[in-house]
């Protein structure tokens, strides 16, 4: 079994947006007929997709393997758990 789709829903897609390009996650603008937009992004062999949250944002937690840059960037040393603008645990570890 392999996951390969996960679909956060998000108060301000914008902002969540933004807060993952951080991570090195590289976004595409995207809308399916009536559907509303969203952005998708591949992880290895999975998609990860931000919708507007029509009611509370989901409640995942995710984690991610990121380059020391990436963790100094967000002021973790080797491993930490910071938070996403909707308030989601992100967990940190370096890669290697």
């Amino acid at each position: 079994m392999t996951l390969d789709l996960l679909v956060l829903r998000c108060r301000d897609i914008e902002k969540t947006r933004a807060f993952y390009a951080q991570l090195g996650l590289i976004f595409e603008r995207e809308q399916h007929g009536n559907s509303p937009v969203h952005y998708s992004a591949h992880i290895g062999s999975m998609l990860l997709e931000l919708y507007p949250a029509t009611g509370e944002p989901d409640n995942v937690r995710l984690g991610f393997v990121v380059s020391s840059t990436i963790l100094a960037h967000f002021g973790v040393s080797h491993h930490g758990v910071i938070r996403d603008p909707d308030g989601r645990g992100v967990e940190l570890s370096m890669a290697g």
